[in-house]
């Protein structure tokens, strides 16, 4: 074996490579506080915005009972840990997207961690992406506060 293969043998075997991200699901409180995040800034009516935002801060008898779905098609959140004031987040969604700085992109960030979202480092950041997240809320299943009534689903982001 030549010393160049073997040393790049020694290489991959010592170091090994990242593991591919995977598509995933989140149930229960992460899954109901990701969808609720995602929803101030996603294109769906007053109403759907209203319910998720009561069924969030635990108000479960607000008069809404059809499921509601909040989708993205991209979520991508970056922060510093070099430059700590340095935060965002790119939401996309079908015809618009939105960008976060600050607060809300910390909040949106943050969820993400709780929600399993694992970081990633680059170049003085910590990106946290996900693609084709799709979250149900079932008002009636959050009403018998049993754990269940919200899940989400997603893509890793490319």
């Amino acid at each position: 074996m030549k010393t160049t293969t073997r040393l790049l043998l020694t290489v991959s075997i010592a170091f090994g490579s990242a593991p591919a991200a995977e598509a995933g699901t989140i149930n229960g409180q992460a899954a109901l506080a990701l969808a609720a995040v995602v929803a101030l800034y996603a294109p769906l009516p007053a109403a759907n915005k209203k319910a998720v935002a009561a069924l969030f801060k635990g108000d479960t008898n607000f008069p809404y009972s059809p499921k509601i779905t909040v989708t993205a098609d991209k979520v991508v959140c970056r922060t510093g840990n070099v430059d700590i004031t340095a935060r965002s987040c790119e939401l996309k969604f079908k015809n618009t997207s939105k960008t976060l700085k600050g607060r809300e992109a910390n909040e949106v960030y943050a969820t993400e961690a709780i929600a399993g979202i694992a970081a990633e480092g680059a170049a003085g950041s910590n990106i946290e992406s996900l693609a084709k997240l799709s979250c149900t809320l079932d008002p009636k299943a959050l009403k018998e506060k049993a754990g269940g009534g919200a899940e989400c689903s997603y893509e890793p982001a490319q």
